[in-house]
């Protein structure tokens, strides 16, 4: 997929220096970003649907529960 910017000129010159520096083209620079950008929402999905996993299912992981006493080795 295409996608057109629009991009103050001084900008854009930074960005490519900085890409530059590491090794990139501002075009990769740019499409590693979006991939982490991706990634990291991707990623606050599943933790807010395992959390609520945990939350709904009483403590309980496959049948585990949380020990306060196990944990602390108080048993």
């Amino acid at each position: 997929m295409n996608i057109t910017l629009s991009v103050d000129e001084r900008i854009a010159e930074s960005a490519r220096e900085a890409a530059r520096k590491m090794g990139k083209s501002l075009n990769q620079a740019v499409r590693d970003y979006l991939e982490q950008l991706a990634g990291q929402e991707r990623q606050a999905v599943e933790w807010q649907a395992w959390e609520q996993r945990c939350l709904n299912g009483g403590g309980r992981l496959n049948g585990w529960k949380f020990d306060r006493d196990a944990l602390h080795d108080r048993g």
